[in-house]
C-alpha cells in the first residue's frame, strides 16, 4: 500500500478504480464500434477516449462525472473523407471541429449560452442531425446483406449475411428493452457479441490476425495532414454534437444533482470536448463525445466520484497498448456491423426528429418547412456546391444550408428559442 495513503483512502481508490473499469466495460462497445465502421484503428480510439477524457477532466477540474469517447455523429463524414482524402488529411478536418467547439466555449464565456441557441436553434439542429442518420442507411443495409458498405463487393453471402445481421439487431434491440440493470447499458455489446458467436458456427470469422499481432504494441497513430476541403466538409457536422453537449450536461447533473452548467459552466465543458476532440483527432483517432451509456450508470450504481471517470481512462489507454485486443476486434464480420448500424443510423434520425418535437415548433409554418424540408432533400439527396477543386455537399452542405436560412429568413422570432431553452435550460 503506498505510504502517503491511510488504509480507508486506499480502500476507496481501489474501489473507484474497480467501478471506473466497469464504466469503460459499458462504453466499450460504442467506444469500439466507430473506429471499426469507419476503417479507423480501435486501439488508437480507446487511447484517445482515454486521453480525451483526462483532458476534459483537467479543463473542468474534476468536477463532472463524464467520460469522452467515440461520437457517432461524424461516422458519415469519417467515411466520406477516409474514401475521399485518406485519413490523414480527414483527421485534418476533424481536428478542426474540435476547434469549433473552442470558438463555441469562447462565444458561451462572452455572450452566454443562449447565443449559441439564437444561431443553432431545433429547427436546424433536428434536420441536421437526421441527414446525419439517414445519409448512412444505405451503407447499413449494404453490410446487413454481406456486401461493402457501397454496395460494389460481396463479401458475405446474402443468406448467411442476413442471419447473422439480424441475430445482432433483435439481440441489440432485446437487451435495449428488456434487459435489467448493467445490461440493459450494453445492447450494442450484446448484439456484437451474438452476431460474433453465430458468426463462429458459420466460419466468418479468421482468427490468423489475432496470431500474428503482438500481445503488447504502440497503437498505430496517424498524424494529421492539411487540406481545405476536408475541413470545410466536417466541420458543420460539428453544429449537432454541439448542441447535443447542452443535453449531455444538462442530463448528467440531473442524475449528480448539481448545476454543471454554472459551475464549472458550460463554456468549460464545451471547451474540454473540444480539445479532446483535437487531440484524438491529431493522433488518428475518432472525435469525443460524452457518452449517455456511462450517464446512464453513473444513475444506476450512485457513484458520482468524477475520479471514477479518471479510472476508466486509464485503463481505456492501458488497453489500447494491447495488440492482439484490437486484430480480434477487426476480426469481427461486417455482417454483424451492419445488424447493430441498422438500429444505430435509425436512432440518430430518431434524435434530430425529437429535438424538433420537443422544441414545439410548428413545422408546418412557412419558414420552418423551408429551412427543414432544404435541410432534409440538400443534404440526403446529394447536392453539392463546387467551386474549382472545392465541393461542398451532404452533412457538411445541409448544416450550412441550415444557418444561412435561419439568419437569413424573415420572420424570425423570440418565441422560436422558447421551448429549447426551457428544454436546455439555457440562460441569457
Amino acid at each position: 500500500m503506498p505510504q502517503n495513503l491511510s488504509s480507508t483512502e486506499f480502500r476507496f481508490q481501489i474501489k473507484d478504480s474497480l467501478i471506473g473499469a466497469q464504466m469503460l466495460f459499458v462504453a466499450f462497445g460504442a467506444l469500439v464500434l466507430v473506429p471499426l465502421l469507419t476503417g479507423l484503428n480501435p486501439n488508437v480510439a480507446l487511447f484517445t477516449a482515454g486521453a480525451g477524457t483526462l483532458v476534459f477532466h483537467a479543463v473542468t477540474g474534476r468536477t463532472v462525472p463524464i467520460f469522452l469517447a467515440s461520437s457517432f455523429a461524424f461516422i458519415a463524414p469519417i467515411i466520406h473523407g477516409v474514401n475521399t482524402w485518406g485519413i490523414p488529411q480527414t483527421m485534418c478536418g476533424l481536428a478542426a471541429a474540435g476547434l469549433f467547439y473552442v470558438l463555441l466555449s469562447l462565444l458561451i464565456k462572452w455572450r452566454g449560452s443562449a447565443v449559441i441557441l439564437r444561431i443553432l436553434p431545433p429547427v436546424v439542429t433536428g434536420p441536421v442531425i437526421m441527414v446525419i442518420g439517414l445519409i448512412l442507411a444505405p451503407v447499413a443495409v449494404h453490410m446487413a446483406m454481406g456486401r461493402t458498405g457501397d454496395g460494389s463487393a460481396v463479401l458475405v453471402p446474402e443468406n448467411t449475411a442476413m442471419i447473422v445481421s439480424m441475430v445482432s439487431l433483435i439481440t441489440t434491440i432485446l437487451v435495449s428493452l428488456l434487459g435489467k440493470g448493467m445490461l440493459r447499458l450494453i445492447p450494442i455489446l450484446c448484439g456484437i457479441a451474438a452476431g460474433y458467436i453465430l458468426s463462429l458456427f458459420f466460419g466468418l470469422v479468421d482468427f490468423s490476425p489475432v496470431f500474428k499481432a503482438p500481445w503488447i504494441a504502440l497503437p498505430d497513430f496517424v498524424l494529421p495532414q492539411w487540406n481545405t476541403d476536408a475541413v470545410l466538409f466536417i466541420v458543420p457536422v460539428a453544429i449537432a454534437p454541439a448542441i447535443e453537449h447542452f443535453g449531455d450536461v444538462l442530463a448528467i447533473g440531473s442524475v449528480t444533482g448539481k448545476n454543471y452548467l454554472e459551475k464549472p459552466g458550460i463554456h468549460r465543458t464545451m471547451l474540454g470536448d473540444g480539445l479532446a476532440t483535437s487531440l484524438a483527432s491529431c493522433l488518428g483517432g475518432p472525435p469525443n463525445t460524452t457518452y449517455s451509456e456511462v450517464t446512464g450508470a453513473v444513475a444506476l450504481i450512485k457513484s458520482f466520484n468524477p475520479g471514477i471517470m479518471i479510472w476508466a481512462a486509464i485503463f481505456a489507454i492501458l488497453l489500447s497498448f494491447v495488440g492482439k485486443m484490437g486484430a480480434l476486434l477487426q476480426t469481427i464480420p461486417t455482417p454483424v456491423m451492419g445488424g447493430i448500424m441498422l438500429l444505430l443510423f435509425g436512432a440518430i434520425m430518431v434524435v434530430g426528429l425529437n429535438s424538433l418535437v420537443k422544441a414545439g415548433d410548428d413545422l408546418m409554418e412557412a419558414r420552418n418547412m423551408c429551412i427543414v424540408s432544404l435541410i432534409l432533400v440538400f443534404g440526403i439527396g446529394g447536392m453539392t456546391f463546387s467551386a474549382g477543386d472545392f465541393s461542398l455537399k451532404g452533412i457538411g452542405l445541409a448544416g450550412i444550408l441550415g444557418i444561412l436560412l435561419n439568419l437569413l429568413l424573415p420572420g424570425r422570432s423570440a418565441e422560436k428559442n422558447r421551448d429549447y431553452k426551457a428544454m436546455t435550460g439555457a440562460e441569457k
